[in-house]
């Protein structure tokens, strides 16, 4: 593979367990808050359902670090939480906010056509 499907791969899965460390331990600080736009109320009563997003972030990440670390035996781990990663961000990119098609949904996009093009 490629050295850039496996920045672009690692990339990604930096990016999710940014966001698992925003919804799961950030949620209620500053921080998270401007992340995400809510307020003091909001944060503070979907604290339980951002933390549960949170970890569902943490199996995407850990997905495509294991497809990393099998190296060309994992790439049909990375093609798959990928494909995730893609389907989450433009589920998101309708429903929530247009800024995760380019956060999230974008680089995954990126990624696949990388890890798909690249021998082995």
């Amino acid at each position: 593979m490629n050295v850039l499907a496996v920045v672009l791969v690692a990339l990604v899965a930096l990016i999710h367990i940014y966001i698992l460390v925003l919804e799961m331990f950030l949620w209620t600080r500053p921080a998270g808050r401007r992340a995400f736009g809510t307020t003091d109320a909001f944060a503070a009563q979907s604290k339980v359902l951002a933390a549960n997003q949170g970890l569902y972030n943490g199996f995407l990440a850990a997905g495509l670090l294991l497809g990393l670390a099998l190296g060309s035996e994992g790439r049909v781990f990375k093609i798959f939480f990928l494909n995730c990663v893609i389907v989450a961000g433009l589920y998101g990119g309708l429903t929530a906010s247009r800024k995760i098609l380019f956060i999230q949904a974008l680089p995954a996009v990126l990624a696949l056509i990388c890890v798909l093009f690249s021998p082995g």
